[in-house]
């Protein structure tokens, strides 16, 4: 295939695209691979722009890695991904610890002794506790699996921004070659039109020709010179549009260049060849488009969302069980001190002794224990003043406004919504490849419709031209046969490209690469 290179002139401003080619498409674009992304997402390596000329290839590859939709859909699947990174920790006891210490002061309750005192106390409380849910009614496990239906949506959407993003760049790329094609038609009819007038000038100082004719000619070379001008200002807004799409630096696009391709004659070709046939395009993109295969995601994540709200019927069981201990500043700790021996008499029977008893000559040394305040230490408080605790807590719904009924109808609402989604999506990728393929069949038809009336035109033109030069036709029927062929020759340039843009489109949905 020849190549040519081709200049690009700085624009203007930026305007709207060329609505030729896009203005009336929706495109839902093909997922480039069935299998999800990696769990854990990260940014892509960036493709270097090319040195020289961009092929269409080049652009598309380097719009995927700088462009900033792009980044975003990778960063929505990244917080999906810690969404379901959180709903598999639920599953995991919740362990904590806490500690107070407090000064109480006047008369306080001594917290160990329960009582009151007038004393200025410092107390410490020290516990670790844990809990874990036993039974929820599944609702852990169906939130996790939900996660994981939304991740993988969320990864999918992923493989749609790059579709949606391939196909506005080839769009733009060919909006581009349209929009140099119609400046060298331009700058063609401006060359012949020139040269017209010169003749023109030059018969009418031979005395040729009236006046009025050259004054018809130069007319025709302002409108030809504004025409010019519009193309070239097209082409500065197809450029702005994608430099913009690559995410270009402004001042690398001040040098942008593109490769232009060498197209066949779309009248040429086959049409059962080069158009793919809708029916089979649609059975390959309705297995691989990721909007599909997302929206199905969906739908099962709903159904989860389903068996989750019909888990709040269920009871729910938890353990739970800690450990506490603390410390009182006026807490304080009896010590046994032995003393010396007192004696003690010992009785012995005596029946004429009052009560029948009597001090008998031996004694009895008994020790002497008294106990002594000392100071409480706070590691032995924390050792002697711990407690242990294990409690099963069952929770058994009865009534609770009927919101657990509610929140079950409105899931189930959801279903019909998501499910109807998922069926529109279908309907608009099907009704998208027949619009393609009709409009495919039509822009080739008009192509070759235009290049039959292009052809008739330029041999009424010449005609007119040689009648025009001999002072036979008027400046305004000449003019008019003028336009009509400029008219001619644009429609079939516009039909020539629209023609490629959407066999492309339909291309691009069987899974092909997007070349020119």
């Amino acid at each position: 295939m020849k190549r040519a290179t081709t200049r690009i002139p700085r624009p203007a401003r930026p305007l709207a695209l060329l609505g030729l080619l896009g203005a009336s498409l929706t495109i839902a674009p093909l997922a480039q691979a069935q299998n999800p992304a990696p769990a854990v997402l990260g940014r892509p390596a960036a493709t270097p722009a090319p040195s020289g000329p961009w092929t269409l290839q080049a652009a598309v590859d380097y719009s995927l890695t700088h462009n900033l939709g792009v980044r975003q859909s990778e960063l929505t699947a990244q917080q999906q991904e810690a969404n379901l990174r959180l709903n598999r920790a639920a599953l995991l006891p919740t362990l904590g610890l806490n500690g107070t210490q407090g000064f109480n002061f006047g008369t306080n309750r001594d917290p160990f002794t329960n009582q009151f005192q007038q004393l200025n106390v410092r107390s410490n409380n020290f516990t670790a506790s844990g809990q874990v849910t036993l039974f929820s009614g599944f609702q852990l496990r169906n939130t996790i699996k939900q996660g994981q239906l939304d991740a993988q949506a969320s990864r999918v959407d992923i493989e749609k921004s790059r579709n949606d993003l391939s196909l506005n760049v080839a769009s733009s790329f060919l909006q581009l070659l349209l929009a140099q094609e119609l400046i060298r038609a331009s700058e063609a009819r401006l060359a012949t039109v020139q040269a017209q007038v010169s003749r023109s000038e030059k018969l009418l100082k031979a005395g040729a020709v009236a006046e009025g004719n050259v004054l018809d000619s130069r007319a025709q070379l302002a409108g030809e010179e504004r025409t010019l001008v519009t193309a070239q200002n097209q082409l500065a807004l197809a450029q702005l549009a994608l430099v913009q799409q690559l995410n270009l630096d402004p001042a690398a696009a001040n040098r942008f260049e593109v490769v232009v391709p060498t197209l066949p004659d779309p009248s040429t070709l086959a049409t059962t060849a080069t158009v793919p046939d809708p029916t089979a395009t649609f059975e390959i993109a309705r297995q691989q488009q990721p909007e599909i295969k997302a929206a199905d995601l969906r739908v099962a994540s709903a159904r989860r969302g389903l068996e989750i709200a019909r888990g709040a019927f269920y009871p729910r069981l938890t353990l739970a069980g800690g450990i506490s201990t603390g410390f009182s500043s006026v807490r304080s700790q009896s010590v046994r001190v032995s003393g010396d021996p007192i004696p003690v008499p010992v009785l012995q029977i005596n029946p004429a002794a009052p009560g029948g008893y009597s001090a008998s000559p031996y004694v009895l040394l008994s020790p002497q224990t008294t106990f002594e305040p000392l100071p409480y230490r706070f590691l032995d408080q924390l050792a002697d003043n711990r407690g242990e605790f294990l409690q099963f807590s069952l929770n058994v719904p009865i009534l609770n406004g009927l919101q657990t009924r509610v929140g079950v109808q409105r899931a189930q609402v959801n279903i019909q919504q998501v499910e109807l989604q998922a069926e529109q999506t279908r309907l608009q990728l099907r009704q998208t490849i027949q619009q393609s393929y009709a409009d495919a069949v039509a822009a080739q038809r008009r192509y070759a419709a235009s290049a039959r009336q292009v052809e008739a035109l330029t041999l009424s033109f010449r005609n007119a031209e040689i009648r025009f030069n001999n002072g036979l036709l008027n400046g305004t029927d000449f003019n008019i046969a003028r336009n009509n062929l400029t008219a001619a020759e644009s429609d079939m340039i516009q039909a020539k490209y629209e023609f490629f843009f959407r066999s492309k489109v339909l291309d691009f949905y069987q899974g092909k690469p997007l070349t020119l």
